[in-house]
């Protein structure tokens, strides 16, 4: 009886550890790992904010954003995702049946435009017939490169947009003269910042632009509004904590991201504390009309959206807290 019951109990051993692997779930989350907007998450699964929302996170799936963070989270099958507005609006004009359920990132305050300290170019006058790099085409920083443009009163034409193929590679560029100016986006600014001069700032030259929300399909607000609630929770959980204890929170991130723990410290600090027009960097899920119809603009212009988007049809404020369903 006694091999009995000892197999009986190695079995069920054995059958809870393959309910807890088979319980694991993912969330999608564009650019984790690598900037600043998916800090959040890896916050929250450090301390075990998911786990105290009863979800069992154990992974988070990345990519190098865009479209790409959307397919991922399509074929993953995931009930949640972090996502650019802009490529969330043109999905869904494609047929995607997609909701917007939290407003994760308000504005673009990691963004700075960084120039190699012997540049002749010292301030934003100085930036009439220079080439600025941008990632790729349609991208957020090719959008932006011209709203810097536009904000010192020059006209597209009057200076060169330059696809470099990223953040990293725009520094390669810039150290190899191919461009006059880079935009760096949190952590890397952190870790450059002695290196180069910053010549401006996304927070004093641009507007509250939503930098990316939360998406689910149509099929998982069904099936998972459990689930997406207590994402939401959690990561309003973590951007609380990030708040209170900036140098606690860049540890974590400098363990999740893999990078040196004064480059993630400092990370933390300049967007918790940083704001533009009054509007913080990470939100806490409310969803922001101003910002989000401005990016949503940003994108018509490069093209990415094309005709009217009907708001009310594409956000879903249900799964947020109470306190933050009123549209701002």
């Amino acid at each position: 009886m006694g091999v009995i019951r000892c197999w009986y109990l190695l079995c069920g051993i054995a059958l809870a550890a393959v309910s807890s692997v088979a319980g694991a779930e993912e969330i999608a989350v564009g650019n984790y790992g690598v900037s600043a907007n998916g800090m959040p998450f890896a916050v929250a699964l450090e301390k075990g904010y998911f786990k105290e929302e009863g979800l069992n996170i154990t992974g988070i799936i990345t990519s190098a954003g865009g479209g790409t963070s959307l397919r991922n989270m399509l074929a993953g099958n995931v009930p949640y995702g972090e996502v650019n507005p802009g490529v969330i609006v043109n999905a869904i004009q494609q047929g995607a049946d997609l909701r917007i359920v939290s407003d994760n990132v308000l504005t673009v305050a990691e963004f700075a435009w960084v120039v190699r300290q012997d540049s002749p170019i010292k301030t934003l006058k100085d930036i009439k017939g220079k080439k600025i790099g941008y990632t790729n085409p349609r991208s957020t920083s090719q959008a932006l490169g011209g709203m810097v443009a536009e904000y010192a009163g020059l006209k597209p034409d009057e200076v060169e947009l330059v696809r470099t193929g990223g953040f990293g590679e725009g520094v390669a560029a810039l150290d190899a003269g191919l461009i006059d100016i880079a935009p760096l986006t949190e952590p890397l600014w952190s870790k450059y910042k002695s290196k180069y001069r910053v010549i401006v700032t996304a927070a004093e030259a641009l507007p509250p632009l939503d930098n990316v929300v939360g998406v689910v399909t149509a099929e998982k607000a069904k099936e998972r509004a459990d689930f997406i609630k207590g994402v939401i929770r959690a990561r309003r959980k973590a951007v609380k904590f990030m708040k209170e204890h900036p140098d606690e929170a860049g540890d974590l991130v400098a363990k999740a991201y893999n990078i040196d723990p004064a480059v993630a410290r400092s990370s933390v600090r300049n967007l918790t504390t940083s704001t533009t027009k009054g509007v913080a960097y990470w939100g806490e899920g409310e969803i922001h009309m101003d910002g989000l119809k401005r990016m949503i603009e940003v994108q018509r212009g490069l093209g990415t959206i094309k005709g009217e988007v009907d708001y009310s049809k594409i956000i879903d404020t249900q799964f947020l807290p109470d306190d933050l369903k009123a549209l701002r």
